[in-house]
């Protein structure tokens, strides 16, 4: 059971987010076996894919209508949880190659916002294709949304996703007492059981509590969006009622 609040990402910024704190993914189209993937950028409603050059996926796809395809996104907590899933996401849609000559310049501009050394393999055994997505649907502790194409292309990262798996590492190794702090805001009934920091973005932070009778997941929103790391770090402190707290990650 999951509880929360209206204090949150929606869904279509927590799928744009998890695309970009790539877990593993594979790929499904027809007449082809499901290909691994290890870069996965999505634009709007687009989504672009790095893939074996000489592979079926890309022997699949018809250059001219495109192809039926499915993509499968995991997203996991960057600690070691009894149970690391956090969400798992599908993008449904019409797979397309993006054509050869325009593929280093499509990575370059690519690499300017989502850095990720799989770019350089373009042109050395990976090659690109484009998803245009029709329908998402994510599934997490909380239940499954359907989200549409016009709302995941309005819906943007959250502005910690690089920094969040650190942030969750150090608080999780070195901050037992801020930990500590934060559980005492929590439900009486969700005490019982060992309290994992699990997810971190600009409205709060989230906690997977191992009980003896299974997790528990529970949000603790900020009272306000926090923009930048320093405000982040801030409204951690005041929310654990430790203000003078310091050694925070940068």
């Amino acid at each position: 059971m999951t509880r929360t609040t209206t204090a949150r990402p929606t869904d279509a910024e927590m799928i744009q987010t998890a695309c970009r704190r790539l877990g593993p993914a594979l790929l499904a189209v027809e007449g082809a076996e499901t290909t691994p993937i290890d870069v996965v950028h999505l634009f709007e409603s687009q989504a672009f894919l790095l893939v074996p050059t000489h592979g079926e996926a890309m022997a699949a796809v018809d250059d001219a209508e495109g192809t039926p395809a499915m993509l499968e996104v995991t997203d996991w907590a960057p600690i070691d949880l009894r149970e690391r899933v956090r969400s798992v996401i599908w993008l449904n849609g019409t797979l397309f190659p993006v054509p050869r000559d325009l593929e280093r310049d499509l990575a370059i501009e690519i690499a300017g916002e989502h850095p990720d050394d799989g770019l350089l393999d373009i042109g050395h055994g990976a090659s690109m294709l484009r998803l245009q997505v029709e329908t998402a649907v994510i599934a997490s502790g909380a239940g499954a949304a359907s989200v549409p194409a016009a709302e995941l292309a309005d819906a943007t990262p959250d502005p910690f996703w690089e920094c969040e798996a650190g942030w969750l590492a150090h608080l999780d190794a070195d901050h037992a007492d801020l930990v500590g702090q934060l559980a005492r805001r929590l439900p009486d009934d969700l005490r019982r059981g060992r309290v994992r920091p699990l997810g971190l973005d600009r409205f709060g932070i989230r906690f997977r509590i191992e009980g003896p009778a299974g997790d528990s997941d529970v949000r603790l929103p900020f009272p306000r969006p926090v923009s930048d790391v320093v405000e982040l770090s801030r409204a951690l402190r005041n929310l654990a009622g430790c203000p003078f707290l310091n050694s925070m990650p940068d």
